[in-house]
């Protein structure tokens, strides 16, 4: 198991080493060599992905089994998924929205400071969207 997540954790590593040395040496014509690294790093990454996935998959039967002895139902370990999609889908569509609205607004901007107050209020509302996850996760996890 620590081999898979050592390897795991060496390939991610690699590919964001990979990334720093494709913007630091101005890399961006050579699509050939790009897309064989990226072939190269998915040959390995996935079959790893899918021997930890059945490397852990007894554990967690195993787990949810001891879990139901010690008096933890199958609904609360929902209610915990729950909370955990709802806080991170959330900040995922707000990543999204305020990198749109974001780059909107400073291009608004760039045009007419006099836009600046209006901006912030709409990248503001996007960022709202996280904390809207966040309520409902909270929400979730008070009623268990």
């Amino acid at each position: 198991m620590s081999f898979i997540l050592t390897t795991t954790t060496i390939m991610v590593l690699l590919t964001i080493a990979t990334g720093i040395y494709f913007i630091y040496s101005d890399m961006e014509g050579d699509r050939k060599k790009l897309k064989k690294i990226l072939r190269a790093n998915l040959f390995v990454f996935v079959p790893l992905l899918m021997a930890a996935v059945i490397i852990m998959v007894p554990g967690a039967i195993n787990a949810a089994e001891e879990a139901t002895a010690t008096g933890v139902t199958s609904s609360q370990g929902l209610g915990f998924i729950s909370a955990a999609l709802a806080t991170g889908l959330a900040t995922l569509g707000a990543g999204y929205a305020v990198a749109v609205v974001g780059s909107a607004a400073l291009g608004a901007v760039s045009e007419d400071k006099s836009l600046l107050g209006q901006t912030l209020i709409f990248v503001g509302l996007a960022e709202g969207i996280a904390i809207y996850g966040l309520i409902v996760s909270i929400l979730i996890l008070g009623r268990l």
